[in-house]
Order: structure tokens, then C-alpha cells, then sequence
């Protein structure tokens, strides 16, 4: 993958296919079989630790009264859950 550039599903599933000696089509099964596992046990409310890469979690968003920037109106914004991505050591050495 070029440096500086962003990276597409399409780029992930190339890289992935190169460094496993996939097929594109296997490769691309294998990326989709990743985003729905941690999908699924963020769902199901788990969190998914990789060592070394990160841990994704879900956290709750608190409700808030927020403002319509067009118009200045008070609006209230609902509690919401949200995804979260928190580096781990090996991710945050490896792009120093």
C-alpha cells in the first residue's frame, strides 16, 4: 500500500491477498469475515481486544441539547451508542 494515501476496502482486501497468497475472492471473504465478527460481538455488547492492535468497544453517548448552526434553534440530541477504536502498543510503535 502507498503511504499518505487513504486505504479503500478494496486496498485492504489487495494487501491481504498479497501477504496471504489469497485469491482476491478468499481475500475479500476473509476482510468481510473480520468486519462482521467484530460487528456482531459489538452488537451482542462484548468488546474485541487484539493485542498489540487495539481494541474496539461501544461506549454510550449521554443525551444533549445541541444548537442548529443555520438557524440558532435549540434541538436535543438523543442518547446514542458509539463505536470506539483505541490503538494498542504495537499499532501506536509500529507509525511512530
Amino acid at each position: 500500500m502507498q503511504r499518505g494515501h487513504q486505504v479503500n476496502k478494496n486496498d485492504l482486501v489487495t494487501a491481504v491477498a498479497t501477504s496471504a497468497g489469497l485469491s482476491k475472492a478468499d481475500a475479500a471473504k476473509a476482510v468481510d469475515g473480520v468486519f462482521d465478527a467484530i460487528s456482531a460481538a459489538l452488537t451482542g455488547g462484548d468488546e474485541v481486544r487484539l493485542v498489540g492492535f487495539g481494541t474496539f468497544s461501544v461506549s454510550d453517548r449521554a443525551a444533549s441539547e445541541g444548537r442548529n448552526p443555520r438557524t440558532g434553534e435549540t434541538i436535543s440530541i438523543a442518547a446514542s451508542k458509539q463505536p470506539k477504536f483505541k490503538a494498542g502498543k504495537g499499532l501506536k510503535d509500529s507509525v511512530q
